[in-house]
C-alpha cells in the first residue's frame, strides 16, 4: 500500500497533464467517469481546466487521437498499436490511429554527445571520420544520425533519446491504472480487455526501447533472406551495438513513398510491387517471422528493382499452428469457402461463447457479397475488414499474436496498390498458399507429426498413473472442484414446467368431459337449451382448454423450429 501511494504521489505531476489534456480535447466525462478528477481534489488540487467547446463538434475519434498526439510518445505508441486492433476498433477509429506519426523534434547532438561517449567508452570521433550532427530521422523513442567508420564504410547510428525510459515507465504505470479503471466502471469495455491489451503494449514498448532487441530482429531477417538478390537487410555492426545504440550499414536509394524518382529512374513499379509482396509473404507463411509495419516509411527501392526493408522495431511471430490456422483461412477466402473460415474463426473464440449458426450465417452472407466478383476486383484489405468487422459483431477478440499479422496484410496491400494500381494481393497469396499447403501433406511432414502427436501421446500414458495420485491427494484434502456448464438447464427447466402444465390442464379437461357426461344422464336441476346447465358448462370450458392446449402446442413447435 505503501509502495502504491509514493507512485501515486511520484506520476501526479504526469496525472495532471494527462487530465488537462482530455479535459482540453473534451473528453471531460471519461474523466469524471473513470473518477480521476476527485483523486486529485483528494490530493488537495481543485480541477479548472475548461474544455475547448469547439472541439466537442468534432468526431470522437479525431478528439481521441488528437489528445493522444498531445501526450507524447507512449500515448502515440498506444495510438498505433490500437490501429492494428482491427478485431476490436471500426474503420473509422482505425483510420484515426493510423494518422499517428512518432516523428518529433530532435534532441540537439550536444546533449547525445556525453551519453554516447559513455556508451562507447571513448570519443565516438575516435571511432568515426564523420558523424553527422544533423539527424536523418528522429522520432518518439530514437533518432537517426549518418557516420562513416574508420575503413570508411558508411553506417547510420540509431540513439536512444536521453531520459525517455523513465518518461515511458511511468505513463505506462498510468496507462494501467487507467485500463483498470475503465473495466470496473465501464462493464461494456471488458469485453475489448483493455487491462491486457495494456499489459501487451507494455512488453512491446519495452522491447522497442531496447536497441539491441531490434538488432537480433534485424540479424534473423538477413539470415532468412541470405540468398535473395532482389531483398537487401542493413547488416549490424555489433562492436558498437547494445541497448542504447544500433549501428548498421547506411543503405541509399530512393524513399518508399519517391514516386516521382521511380518514374525518373526507370524503375519497374509492377515489379517492385510483386517483390515486396512475395518477401512479406515469404516472412508470414514460411519464416513464421515478419516485419510488422511495411508502410513507405520503412522501405528503400534500389537499383535492379531490389528493396530494401529497415526499422525492425516491431516485429510478429507466428508458431506453426498459427501459420497452419492463418493458410487455412487464406485459402478458405481465396476460394470464399463459408465452412472453412468457419472453422478457423471457431478456433480463435478461446473461451468466448460464441453462437456458431448466427456466425455461420454472417460468414454466408459475406461470401455471398463476393461470390460473383472476378479476381481482379477484389480487395484483400476490405476482404480482412470484412471479416474483422464480423469478428466485432461476435465479439471475437483476435489472437495477440494476429492483430499485427491482419495490420502488415494491409499495409502491404496498401503499399503495392501505391505502386501499382492493378496490384492484386490474392493472386499473390495462392501460390504461397500452395506451396505451403503441399509441403504440410509432403510423407515426411506426416510422418514428423506423425512421431510428434505419438510421442505425446506416450508422454501422457506415461504421466497418467501421477496425474491420477495427484487427484487423489486433491480430493483426499477436498481440493477437488467440479465446474458443470449445463449452457441449456434453465431452458429445459422452463419446458419442464410447461410441460407439467399442460398435462395438468389435459388431466382437468378430461375429468370436466367424463364428469360432464355423467350429469347430463341426470334429468334433475337446470337446464339450458334443453340440457342440464352444470353439465353444459363443463362441456365449454373443457372446449376452451382443448383449443388452448392445442395452440399452445403449435406456438411451442414454432419456436423450437
Amino acid at each position: 500500500m505503501l509502495k502504491e501511494t509514493f507512485t501515486v504521489m511520484r506520476d501526479l505531476p504526469r496525472v495532471r497533464e494527462i487530465i488537462a489534456v482530455l479535459m482540453r480535447h473534451g473528453l471531460g466525462n471519461l474523466v469524471q467517469r473513470l473518477g480521476l478528477a476527485r483523486g486529485l481534489e483528494r490530493a488537495g488540487d481543485l480541477l479548472r481546466l475548461p474544455g475547448d467547446h469547439g472541439i466537442e463538434l468534432l468526431d470522437p475519434p479525431v478528439r481521441v487521437r488528437r489528445a493522444l498526439e498531445e501526450l507524447g510518445p507512449t500515448f502515440i505508441k498506444l495510438g498505433q498499436v490500437l490501429a492494428t486492433r482491427v478485431d476490436v476498433f471500426t474503420p473509422e477509429w482505425i483510420v484515426e490511429f493510423e494518422k499517428l506519426q512518432s516523428a518529433v523534434p530532435p534532441v540537439p547532438f550536444a546533449q547525445l554527445l556525453p551519453e554516447l561517449t559513455l556508451v562507447l567508452g571513448r570519443d565516438p570521433h575516435e571511432i568515426f571520420d564523420e558523424l553527422d550532427p544533423i539527424p536523418v530521422g528522429s522520432a518518439s523513442i530514437a533518432q537517426v544520425h549518418r557516420a562513416r567508420l574508420k575503413t570508411g564504410e558508411e553506417v547510420v547510428l540509431k540513439i536512444r533519446r536521453p531520459g525517455i525510459v523513465s518518461k515511458i515507465d511511468s505513463d505506462l504505470r498510468i496507462l494501467r491504472q487507467i485500463a483498470a479503471l475503465m473495466e470496473f466502471e465501464f462493464p461494456e469495455s471488458r469485453r475489448y480487455q483493455p487491462v491486457r491489451i495494456v499489459d501487451e503494449f507494455s512488453k512491446s514498448l519495452k522491447r522497442e526501447l531496447n536497441l539491441s532487441v531490434e538488432a537480433r530482429n534485424l540479424e534473423r531477417f538477413q539470415q532468412n533472406f541470405a540468398g535473395s538478390a532482389d531483398i537487401e537487410i542493413p547488416t549490424i555492426h555489433w562492436e558498437y551495438t547494445n541497448e542504447w545504440m544500433l549501428v548498421q550499414t547506411w543503405i541509399g536509394g530512393l524513399a518508399g513513398n519517391d514516386l516521382a524518382g521511380l518514374e525518373q529512374g526507370g524503375y519497374d513499379r509492377a515489379l517492385l510491387a510483386r517483390r515486396g509482396a512475395d518477401a512479406v509473404l515469404k516472412m508470414v507463411l514460411i519464416d513464421g517471422y515478419f516485419h510488422a509495419d511495411p508502410h513507405p516509411g520503412n522501405v528503400k527501392y534500389l537499383p535492379g528493382d531490389r528493396i530494401a526493408f529497415l526499422d525492425f522495431g516491431m516485429v510478429g511471430r507466428l508458431p506453426h499452428q498459427r501459420r497452419d490456422q492463418i493458410v487455412d483461412l487464406l485459402a478458405a477466402l481465396a476460394k470464399r469457402d463459408e465452412h472453412g473460415i468457419l472453422e478457423v474463426l471457431m478456433e480463435w473464440t478461446g473461451d468466448t461463447v460464441v453462437d456458431e449458426e448466427s456466425l455461420a450465417n454472417d460468414i454466408a452472407g459475406f461470401i455471398f457479397n463476393y461470390e460473383n466478383l472476378p479476381l481482379r476486383d477484389i480487395q484483400f484489405g476490405a476482404l480482412l475488414n470484412d471479416v474483422a468487422m464480423i469478428m466485432r459483431e461476435h465479439e471475437i477478440t483476435l489472437p495477440a499474436d494476429l492483430t499485427l499479422l491482419f495490420k502488415a496484410l494491409i499495409t502491404l496491400e496498401g503499399l503495392g496498390r501505391q505502386l501499382n494500381p492493378g496490384f492484386q494481393m490474392i493472386e499473390h497469396l495462392t501460390p504461397f498458399v500452395r506451396q505451403v499447403m503441399i509441403e504440410r501433406y509432403k510423407p515426411e511432414a506426416l510422418l514428423k507429426r506423425g512421431r510428434a502427436g505419438l510421442t505425446e501421446a506416450l508422454d501422457l500414458i506415461s504421466g497418467l498413473p501421477r496425474d491420477i495420485g495427484k487427484l487423489i491427494r486433491q480430493a483426499r484434502r477436498g481440493n477437488v472442484k467440479v465446474d458443470l456448464d449445463l449452457k441449456r438447464l434453465d431452458r429445459f427447466g422452463t419446458q419442464i414446467a410447461k410441460s407439467a402444465n399442460r398435462l395438468t390442464m389435459g388431466i382437468v379437461t378430461g375429468c370436466l368431459i367424463i364428469g360432464s357426461s355423467i350429469v347430463m344422464t341426470v334429468k334433475a336441476g337446470p337446464t339450458l337449451f334443453g340440457l342440464p346447465l352444470l353439465g353444459f358448462f363443463g362441456f365449454m370450458i373443457a372446449f376452451f382448454n382443448t383449443l388452448w392446449l392445442i395452440f399452445s402446442i403449435w406456438v411451442s413447435g414454432k419456436e423450437e423450429r
